[in-house]
């Protein structure tokens, strides 16, 4: 999960002590939740791409951690710096919730590479359940 300054360029902290500029740790974006600019609540000049740089240097200094501290933790953090939607508790749970409900596909290739893996993951699961059970 990464999240854009307001040109567009993609920050994703993608591994220990390091944020990536247009390079996401995981290949292209297959989904996106376009956040709208005029609920940032925060005041200065350009708190957008404040936070969001604020966010990355302080990720720089972080160890990446899969279950804990990770990319979803950074986008959290530039949430909570910019106080978008007027809150400050961003955090990986809501982040997950409402990219499932707001977020959207980049194309049928994108929704495709989400969720194939886990159709035939059940699909075999499916299948040695009923076969266990026909016996």
């Amino acid at each position: 999960m990464g999240i854009c300054t307001s040109t567009g360029v993609i920050r994703d902290f993608a591994g220990p002590y390091f944020v990536s500029e247009d390079n996401m740790a995981f290949g292209k974006p297959v989904k996106y939740w376009k956040l709208d600019p005029n609920k940032v609540y925060a005041t200065g000049p350009n708190a957008w791409d404040t936070a969001v740089h604020d966010a990355s240097e302080e990720y720089k200094h972080r160890m990446h951690n899969l279950c804990c501290d990770n990319c979803h933790s950074h986008v959290a953090l530039a949430l909570n710096l910019m106080r978008y939607d007027n809150s400050t508790s961003w955090n990986m749970v809501k982040l997950c919730f409402f990219t499932l409900l707001y977020g959207k596909y980049v194309s049928i290739g994108g929704f495709v590479k989400t969720w194939l893996p886990f159709v035939l993951f059940l699909g075999v699961i499916v299948t040695v359940v009923l076969t266990l059970h026909l016996r």
